[in-house]
């Protein structure tokens, strides 16, 4: 296994002191980079085993944050926050550049290759990103079937990977079919894998405090998901000795 070192960096981003996760893979070459967003609940040690994974991998990783060094157990406080960045495509740019911004700054980072990957609130962020026409190698999202705003799928300029569970409700079929329009229509080279039966965050690891109705770990459909990712990132951002 690759020795892989670890640091928390802190940056500023929507107002907040946001403190992400930094993994680097060893050595001292330059290597392509990864951003990690988490779900609406924040950062999580399940985003920074993810970082830590990549960084196994040989890519340098980046889980980021998204509500101030805080993980926001209560439902109703992660909604209150997450509905109206959610809403504001200009908001959610802010907080992935700022991030794409410290990793893009890493000197073991290849700044010219670089992908986003995230889940839920932080798939949101790395869509945006590509919506906002960021070289990408390529995007990746799981829950995260976000539709931007009329016009700017187009300047996507990666093929974007989506996951998502058939029996989410948040992420219905509905959104699905929106989601993928907005692809087709603007050229985007884009997949959608469902994974039956899963709910909402079917990816994350049961947690200790409420969770939203319809959201369960389905673990064979998670690690079926995290494999796809490293798939995506194999095809378009190689890591090469």
């Amino acid at each position: 296994m690759m020795t892989v070192t670890t640091r928390t960096v802190e940056y500023p981003a929507d107002n907040l002191t946001m403190v992400g996760y930094l993994a680097l893979p060893a050595g001292a070459e330059r290597r392509p980079a990864v951003l990690i967003g988490p779900e609406g609940v924040g950062l999580s040690d399940v985003e920074r085993r993810r970082a830590e994974a990549l960084a196994e991998l040989g890519y340098v990783a980046l889980a980021f944050d998204l509500h101030g060094g805080r993980y926001l157990e209560d439902p109703e406080e992660m909604l209150a926050r997450c509905m109206p960045l959610l809403a504001d495509p200009d908001r959610m740019r802010g907080i992935g550049h700022a991030a794409l911004g410290v990793l893009r700054a890493e000197p073991r980072a290849d700044p010219d290759r670089t992908a986003a990957v995230g889940y839920g609130t932080g798939g949101a962020v790395a869509l945006e990103l590509g919506r906002d026409g960021v070289d990408l190698r390529a995007i990746g999202t799981v829950n995260a079937l976000t539709t931007g705003r009329p016009g700017e799928a187009v300047r996507i300029r990666c093929p974007v990977w989506a996951g998502v569970g058939s029996e989410d409700p948040i992420m219905p079929p509905a959104q699905r079919d929106a989601f993928t329009a907005e692809m087709q229509a603007a050229g985007v080279d884009w997949r959608l894998v469902v994974y039956g039966g899963a709910l909402h965050a079917f990816h994350h690891p049961p947690v200790d405090h409420t969770v939203r109705p319809g959201v369960g770990y389905h673990p064979r459909h998670a690690q079926r998901a995290w494999r796809d990712i490293v798939a995506l990132l194999a095809e378009c951002l190689p890591v090469t000795d």
